[in-house]
């Protein structure tokens, strides 16, 4: 009989989430991975958790999301941020959406801003924005940190990892690697957009393909205001919570009509800092098996329109890279079990930081991917 509890393929956020609150709950734990440590979609991210921004039914999984962050961040010792995030109005549509918003949730979820409060907040006297909003509820975490930090705690705890080692298949609590055989109790397979290779038929009815994102992070000026985050009316247009406004129609017209370069480019522009800078980004591209090139013109145009805002003139760029996470047209998240033994758990949308808890314990718990 298996001596393991858990057995968790990947090593991701939402791996390393599920391990987290297994451990928690006083289950023998078992990680592999094919890395030697977190170097996937986890740290290409902002660590922006925008739980507000997520739609009413995934309201209560952000809920649990955050608390898990909280957790997370207590005994690891990670620098979770409760900054929240701001969002400049430039124009009247991203204003009412705003409006409306803010109405719908309530000032606990969202609190409207003046223009001065706004650019006060954005570190720019000389933002040209008609108002704005604070989120309180939404937190930061470092992506170069919180997976890394997670993993090396949980291994002081006791937790098995076994590195560099692919995973070719999981069945009835059996995990097949290029190291042998391993045996537990449950599998969970967090295998991210390597779902496309580990589990195809899933992958396929699920339409899941890989979506790529030019992003950058630019040097901070001395007196820009730390633990900073801030969504622009790009984001008010693809959120699901914001999306679902009455005035979110509008907003996408008129965004086309005055960023078309951005829409283009499916652009959700918004930034974040970490010690290391301020991140910048992003666009969005999909394909099944996208090609590593950055083109000069989107990583351009958004460092252009990020830096205008915050009035930084002569922005240094440290880094430039392409992200990568999995992403369906059909759903947020998938999470199926092929067996009594095995659950896969992939998050199909950008919002796998964000919501990694909170689904850690949706898989755990035995729920239903709603969201």
């Amino acid at each position: 009989m298996p001596t393991t509890d858990l057995i968790i393929t990947g090593s991701g956020i939402l791996g390393l989430a599920t391990a987290f609150l297994a451990h928690q709950q006083g289950r023998s734990v078992h990680v592999i991975d094919r890395s030697d440590r977190p170097v996937g979609s986890s740290i290409q991210n902002f660590g922006h958790a925008c739980f507000t921004g997520q739609s009413d039914a995934a309201q209560s999984i952000a809920a649990i999301a955050r608390e898990g962050w909280l957790d997370a961040a207590a005994a690891t010792g990670l620098c979770a941020s409760e900054t929240g995030t701001f969002i400049p109005a430039m124009t009247e549509a991203e204003l009412a959406v705003l409006e409306q918003f803010a109405a719908h949730r309530g000032p606990n979820q969202a609190r409207l801003l003046d223009s001065s409060q706004i650019a006060e907040a954005v570190g720019n006297p000389d933002l040209a924005a008609i108002g704005g909003a604070h989120l309180p509820l939404d937190m930061r975490v470092n992506p170069r940190q919180a997976a890394p930090r997670i993993a090396a705690w949980l291994a002081e705890q006791g937790v098995e990892f076994t590195w560099n080692t692919q995973v070719t298949a999981v069945a009835d609590g059996t995990v097949s690697t290029t190291r042998g055989d391993f045996q537990a109790e449950q599998v969970v397979a967090c295998p991210g957009y390597q779902l496309t290779s580990l589990f195809p038929e899933i992958a396929e009815a699920h339409e899941v393909r890989v979506c790529s994102l030019a992003m950058s992070l630019i040097e901070a000026p001395r007196s820009f205001p730390t633990g900073f985050a801030m969504l622009t009316g790009t984001s008010l247009a693809r959120y699901d919570g914001f999306a679902a406004m009455p005035g979110a129609e509008a907003l996408r017209h008129d965004l086309d009509e005055r960023e078309p370069e951005l829409r283009d480019c499916i652009a959700n522009l918004m930034v974040t800092d970490i010690p290391q800078g301020l991140l910048i980004g992003d666009s969005h591209a999909y394909d099944l098996s996208p090609e590593p090139f950055i083109d000069e013109q989107i990583g351009a145009l958004l460092l252009d329109r990020a830096t205008s805002m915050l009035g930084i003139e002569s922005p240094r760029v440290r880094q430039r890279w392409l992200g990568m996470y999995a992403d369906s047209p059909a759903t947020n998240l998938v999470l199926e079990r092929p067996d009594e033994r095995t659950s896969v758990a992939v998050v199909a949308s950008g919002i796998g930081m964000t919501l990694s808890f909170g689904i850690a314990d949706l898989i755990l718990s035995g729920g239903r991917a709603d969201i």
